[in-house]
C-alpha cells in the first residue's frame, strides 16, 4: 500500500525524528482500555464489537481482508509516534506535525526490534495494517454520532530518485490518534520492558494495568473477569480467556504489577485484582557507598541492594536504565535483557540474588568486550 516520492518531496525534509532510546515512552490514554487491537499474530479479519457496561462506550473494528486486522504488536509503532508527539510538546515545538519522517532503523530500535531484513519486511506488514483497519468509536466523537478512521491516514517510502536508495518513510497520522496523544491528559508513560512481553494477552495486560492500577493506592484496581474478556476483544470462548488468566496469574510477571484473583461478592466468576508491586510504590532503597575506582577508570560498581526481594526482577527500573545509560551509553539496553533472560534460562543455577546488579554486570562484561564496535 505505500508509495513512492520522489526528489521534489524529499527536499521537503528539514529533520528527520531522533532515535528514542533515551526519551520517555508514551502511550495513548483511551486506546489502553478499550478494545483496539487484535491480540494474535495469526491473521484475524473478525471484527471487534465492544460496548461499555453502561452502554456509553462502544467500539468497532474492522479488518481489511487482504491485510488482516492491527495487532497489538503493530500498536508499538504508535507507541513510538506518541512518544515522539509529546516530546515535540514537552519541549514547546510551535507546529507539531502529523506527518513524521522517520528512518525505519530509529523505529525498530526504539520499539526492540532487531535490526534484519526481515523485521523490515514486518514493519512494511505492520504499516499496511495500520493503514488498512477501520475503527468506528463514539469516543471523542464531539457532536457525531461516531468518529471513524484508520490508524495512519497513509505511509509511504521516501527514495532517492537518482541512487534508488531509501531514504525514510513519511507516516501520517489520523487526526484522532493525533488530536487524543496531543490533549491534556491525552498520554500515559509505559515501562520499557514492555516491548519485551511476548504474549499478546500480556500485553494488553500491561496497558489495563497501567491505565487503571497505576495510581490507584494499596488496593490496587479490581475487574470482573467477564467484563474483562468483554474489554479485551479477543476472540474465542471465555472459558478459555479465563484459563488462560488464571495462568497469567500464577506466572505474574506483567512488569511493575502484581495480579491475583480473588471471589466476588455478587458473582459465581472471580475478580483480577491488579497492585503495583510494592518495590514500585515504596520509596527508593538507599544505595551503598559506590567503590573506589580501580584501574583502567573503570565506571562505579553497580549499586547494591541489601536483600534480593528489594530488586524488582524479570525488567529494568528506572534506576538501573539511568544507571547503565551514564556510564555504558550507546547500546540498546532492553536488546541486551532479552539476551541476559535467555542467558539466564540456559542453567538453572544462574538464578542471581540481585537481578538489577547481575544484569549491570552483564552489561559491564558485554561494554568491555564489545565497545570498539560503537560508532564515533
Amino acid at each position: 500500500m505505500a508509495n513512492n516520492i520522489g526528489k521534489s518531496a524529499i527536499e521537503q525534509i528539514d529533520l528527520f525524528l531522533p532515535y528514542l532510546a533515551d526519551l520517555n515512552l508514551r502511550d495513548q490514554r483511551e486506546m489502553m482500555e478499550r478494545p483496539f487491537f487484535s491480540l494474535s499474530k495469526t491473521k484475524r479479519t473478525k471484527p471487534i464489537d465492544y460496548t461499555s457496561p453502561d452502554g456509553k462506550v462502544w467500539v468497532h473494528v474492522s479488518a481489511n481482508p487482504d491485510y488482516g486486522m492491527a495487532t497489538i504488536w503493530d500498536a508499538d509503532i504508535l507507541i513510538y509516534c506518541a512518544s515522539v508527539l509529546n516530546d515535540l510538546k514537552e519541549r514547546r515545538v510551535n507546529e507539531i506535525p502529523r506527518v513524521l519522517k522517520v528512518m525505519p532503523y530509529d523505529i525498530l530500535r526504539s520499539i526492540g526490534r532487531p535490526v534484519t531484513g526481515r523485521s523490515y519486511e514486518l514493519l512494511a506488514a505492520a504499516l499496511d495494517r495500520l493503514q488498512s483497519t477501520t475503527v468506528k468509536t463514539n469516543i471523542r466523537a464531539d457532536q457525531r454520532r461516531e468518529a471513524t478512521f484508520s490508524w495512519l491516514d497513509s505511509w509511504s517510502q521516501l527514495v532517492d530518485e537518482k541512487t534508488n536508495r531509501s531514504r525514510g518513510i513519511s507516516i501520517a497520522l489520523s487526526s484522532w490518534f493525533y488530536d487524543g496523544v496531543l490533549m491534556a491528559g491525552g498520554v500515559l508513560s509505559i515501562d520499557r520492558s514492555y516491548f519485551s512481553i511476548t504474549g499478546g494477552r500480556e500485553r494488553w495486560l500491561y496497558k489495563v494495568a497501567r491505565k487503571h492500577a497505576g495510581g490507584a493506592g494499596e488496593e490496587g484496581f479490581a475487574i470482573a473477569l467477564p467484563t474483562l474478556f468483554e474489554k479485551s476483544g479477543a476472540e474465542g470462548q471465555y472459558r478459555r480467556f479465563k484459563f488462560e488468566m488464571s495462568a497469567l496469574v500464577r506466572e505474574n510477571a506483567i512488569p511493575g504489577y502484581d495480579l491475583s484473583l480473588e471471589p466476588a461478592v455478587t458473582s459465581k466468576e472471580p475478580l483480577l485484582r491488579i497492585r503495583r508491586k510494592a518495590a514500585d510504590k515504596a520509596p527508593a532503597v538507599t544505595k551503598a557507598p559506590l567503590e573506589p575506582r580501580v584501574a583502567k577508570k573503570d565506571p562505579p560498581a553497580a549499586p547494591k541492594s541489601p536483600a534480593r526481594d528489594l530488586e524488582p526482577r524479570g525488567y529494568l527500573t528506572d534506576e538501573t536504565l539511568a544507571h547503565l545509560r551514564e556510564h555504558y551509553r550507546g547500546w540498546d539496553f532492553h536488546s541486551l535483557h532479552r539476551e541476559f533472560q535467555t542467558w539466564l534460562r540456559g542453567q538453572d543455577d544462574r538464578e542471581p540474588d540481585r537481578y538489577q546488579s547481575a544484569f549491570i554486570g552483564f552489561v559491564r562484561r558485554y561494554h568491555e568486550k564489545n565497545r570498539f564496535q560503537l560508532r564515533g
